[in-house]
């Protein structure tokens, strides 16, 4: 890969940073007090399972605090995904979508996170449209983000294997 590849890469990744949280979540008053009156504050400790892959999904989180790590198992492989830090909205997809985990999220150390649950984020939803958009959108920067964190980890392209039959 040429450095002029890996800077348009890095443009392109720049373009799909996450947006702040309180941007994200910017709504009426009376939405906004509908989701900070639903949301609950979870305590983890090391090593404790937030949510396992394929369950259903209680609602949005978001770390409040500590560190977490996403792991998923794809095609009979065990898949670290990355860590989930302060201020990360956590499974998206799976409160957008279909309802279900979409990988496991474990506490690396002691942490927290705000939950705010299905229902109470559907009800916003209803209430103030806009802001399921932005959470799609979220959720389409954070898809881009990790298509282009990948393409930039690919050290080298496979190389084919030289055999009698091939030389």
């Amino acid at each position: 890969m040429t450095s002029n590849q890996v800077d348009t890469r890095l443009e392109r990744l720049i373009a799909v940073a996450a947006h702040p949280l309180a941007e994200l979540l910017d709504c009426p008053e009376e939405t906004g007090r509908l989701l900070s009156g639903e949301t609950k504050s979870i305590d983890f400790e090391a090593g404790q399972v937030v949510f396992r892959q394929l369950e259903p999904c209680k609602g949005l989180y978001v770390v409040a605090g500590g560190d977490f790590v996403r792991k998923a198992e794809r095609y009979q492989m065990r898949v670290t995904l990355g860590p989930a830090r302060s201020g990360d909205l956590v499974e998206l997809a799976a409160a957008l979508g279909d309802l279900r985990h979409t990988y496991t999220l474990s506490a690396v150390g002691s942490g927290s996170l705000l939950l705010v649950p299905i229902d109470a984020l559907h009800r916003a939803f209803e209430s103030y449209p806009r802001l399921r958009m932005r959470l799609l959108e979220e959720l389409a920067r954070e898809v881009s983000r990790a298509y282009i964190t990948c393409c930039l980890t690919r050290l080298t392209p496979a190389r084919r294997r030289v055999t009698a039959a091939t030389a």
